[in-house]
């Protein structure tokens, strides 16, 4: 085998799994391996444009069709999901086939469980690697015990109201099942199919997570070793800091406004890459924000607004109102956002790479989950580690203007959320040093990779 293994990884094609995965291979390159990064031709060219040629020229980007025409939205998940298992099984198998002699290894995300069966006919030693929470993984194991308790029937369809995998973990209730927290059945049933083969390709293998033992204690006593945590894999906890993997072009100008505010002042808003809230939720948020009086740096991604052009979605003469107090931007610096000095809290729809983040600075959070697994995130938020208050959507769906102002107030006076949300940035920062867990993880898993 070569002096310098060479890792094929390969994330399932959506922003939140692309960027642990990128920072995986950055930690692997630390380690001495060669790194080919696998997107879809569609993210490639996302990637490659967002990078603006600042990238790594020691990861080497590759990419295979995902089956969708250029047209398509990638945000209807149960539609890509069935599109690259149907489509990239071959192109995968033929890039292997072409570069048999260089890849080593293949470390792929695990919602992509066909991926793994074709890396294991080509004899390459495989690697599962799980984006969201070790907790979640911990229900796909117990899929078919839920079935058989009466939780949910055979199609995941909620039969009782909650379900508790052992003493000592927090109760999940069902309708925060991550496959139950879809707009839409083609969605939900494609969801449900993933975390089902998921756990039975996953059933007897090591997968590594990118969390931390601290973080999730009963979770990782249940299942050590079958779920081991490397994580916070966070670009901020690197030398060189460089993010790499964005889908849209950062607005970094944003650091320097942040520059300009006075500490823990300014509330950060950001909803991740899949959220789109209607019109009057937009007007709500907005005019929330604006009534707080305090400064704010807010996230407006393309195609934030259903059904209108964002620039048009700001109430009348909004921006005028909190010009110098209120910055909006496309896309934000998140990691180096969150790291901030001046960041007093995180309204954020929690998925589990925002979580991560906010919880590796000690940022307190205000929690507006949007779907999948962001509920269940939620819980572990406000419900678990007690650093977050929940957002919750009047008789209409709507969270209003007067509850925004109130949860500022409140959880910006909550002494306790924030001492907790502190100590838990303590527990990452020393989870990743040397001697700590998550890095004795890291390095007896790269120690076992290069192995025969």
């Amino acid at each position: 085998m070569s002096s310098s293994p060479h890792a094929l990884v390969f994330p399932y094609p959506a922003q939140g799994h692309v960027i642990p995965l990128m920072e995986l291979s950055f930690r692997l390159l630390d380690r001495g391996f060669k790194v080919t990064f696998l997107n879809t031709d569609y993210n490639h060219e996302r990637v490659v444009s967002a990078m603006k040629g600042k990238g790594s020229n020691q990861i080497r980007m590759a990419s295979i069709p995902d089956g969708l025409g250029p047209e398509e939205t990638r945000s209807d998940l149960g539609r890509l999901t069935e599109s690259i298992a149907a489509v990239m099984p071959k192109p995968l198998e033929n890039l292997i086939m072409e570069e048999k002699n260089k890849f080593t290894r293949f470390i792929a995300d695990t919602n992509m469980p066909w991926a793994f069966a074709i890396a294991k006919k080509m004899a390459i030693r495989t690697v599962a690697f799980f984006p969201s929470a070790a907790g979640l993984l911990a229900l796909f194991f117990n899929i078919t015990k839920l079935i058989e308790n009466g939780i949910i029937d055979e199609n995941g369809l909620l039969k009782e109201e909650t379900c508790q995998l052992s003493l000592g973990v927090n109760p999940v209730s069902s309708l925060h099942l991550p496959w139950n927290c879809f707009h839409d059945e083609l969605a939900r049933k494609a969801v449900f199919q993933t975390c089902f083969k998921t756990a039975e390709e996953f059933a007897e293998e090591i997968v590594i997570c990118n969390s931390f033992e601290e973080l999730e204690k009963p979770i990782f006593e249940l299942y050590s070793p079958r779920i081991k945590p490397i994580g916070p894999l966070l670009a901020t906890l690197r030398s060189d800091a460089a993010s790499i993997g964005s889908f849209w072009s950062q607005e970094r100008a944003c650091i320097t406004w942040l520059d300009n505010q006075l500490p823990k002042s300014v509330i950060y808003v950001a909803f991740g890459s899949f959220t789109v809230i209607n019109h009057k939720q937009f007007h709500e948020l907005a005019l929330g924000l604006e009534l707080t009086g305090r400064p704010f740096l807010w996230v407006v991604r393309p195609g934030f607004t259903e059904g209108t052009v964002d620039e048009d979605a700001y109430p009348l003469n909004f921006k005028e109102r909190v010009l110098g107090r209120g910055h909006m931007v496309s896309w934000a610096p998140q990691q180096h956002v969150l790291q901030h000095p001046s960041i007093a809290c995180f309204i954020s729809h929690c998925g589990w790479n925002s979580t991560i983040e906010g919880v590796t600075n000690g940022v307190p959070f205000l929690s507006w989950p949007y779907f999948g697994d962001q509920f269940f995130d939620q819980d572990y938020i406000c419900d678990v580690w007690k650093i977050g208050l929940g957002l919750v959507p009047d008789e209409n769906g709507v969270i209003r203007r007067e509850q925004i102002i109130a949860k500022v107030e409140e959880l910006l006076g909550d002494e306790d959320i924030k001492s907790r949300s502190l100590a838990l940035k303590g527990m990452a920062h020393k989870s990743v040093k040397e001697g700590g867990s998550s890095f004795e993880n890291l390095n007896s898993f790269v120690d076992a990779m290069r192995g025969d």
